[in-house]
């Protein structure tokens, strides 16, 4: 259990759930008007901030830098939305709607509030739990019980639009082998037989005469033939590469805020009016 010494050390600190997942940072803790022990811990919460959900700070305690809660994220961002700006104090109405949303039951907080056995006070009925009195920075001010000021405070609620990153898919190059039928035309040699006749001439007398004057004889004559050889070599020929580039396109993006306003009911001689 948090106590009074450590809310310093939970004051603009980051809140964790159970599973460990971060929720935002404390802004205020309010307490228990029975007891005087801390009872809600505000958490800013949303892509800016800008959302302060109330979380129950029963079972919570501090870890290292920063405080973990026994609820979920998603529970504490779908709690009541609770107007803390009226005096900084937690009516018994708003108190009860809370316990509703986190499974609290209410008449076993109020037994624990006025048990004195297990750290409450001793009271005389149960309007004394329902109500907590808030401290805390907010934008570096002091949250009080009242400051007397007969104003109205109106508020409204402002879009902030941002964005964020996702994965849209996913691009790859693959690398694969293809068979295909190339022609190419080649010239080609062969020898073929030519059978060349010549008269005996002076010139040639002597090989004419140099053998046997009759006889049987043969001789040969080795053809030639030129075919075609195929062979393959790799050589590289291009490189390939994915790269990205951003494209910037102009998306409208619809929200619904909340505004406050004030109607006046001003005696009968005067004009009513709304601002």
């Amino acid at each position: 259990m948090i106590t009074r010494e450590q809310i310093p050390a939970v004051l603009d600190h980051p809140v964790y759930d159970a599973d460990g997942s971060k929720v935002g940072d404390a802004k205020n803790v309010f307490y228990d008007d029975a007891t005087g022990q801390p009872e809600w811990v505000t958490v800013k919460t949303g892509l800016f901030g800008t959302n302060e959900s109330f979380v129950p700070m029963r079972e919570a305690r501090m870890v290292e830098d920063h405080l973990e809660v026994s609820v979920s994220k998603d529970r504490i961002k779908d709690a009541p939305n609770v107007d803390i700006d009226g005096g900084g104090h937690l009516s018994e109405a708003e108190e009860h709607r809370l316990y509703e949303h986190y499974g609290i039951r209410w008449d076993e907080a109020w037994q624990q509030a006025n048990d004195p056995a297990r750290g409450g006070w001793a009271s005389t009925g149960p309007e004394s739990v329902g109500e907590a009195t808030a401290v805390g920075t907010g934008e570096g001010t002091m949250r009080a019980g009242g400051t007397g000021d007969d104003a109205m405070t109106r508020s409204e609620e402002e879009m902030h639009v941002g964005v964020e990153r996702e994965e849209t898919g996913r691009a790859r190059l693959r690398k694969y082998v293809v068979t295909e039928e190339q022609q190419q035309t080649v010239p080609v040699r062969h020898e073929e037989v030519r059978i060349v006749r010549e008269p005996v001439t002076d010139a040639n007398i002597d090989d004419a005469l140099s053998g046997p004057e009759i006889s049987e004889a043969e001789h040969e004559v080795t053809l030639h033939a030129e075919r075609p050889v195929v062979e393959t070599r790799t050589e590289p020929v291009e490189r390939v590469r994915l790269s990205t580039e951003e494209v910037t396109e102009e998306e409208t993006v619809t929200g619904t805020v909340r505004k406050e306003r004030i109607e006046t009911d001003l005696p009968d001689d005067e004009e009513d009016g709304r601002i």
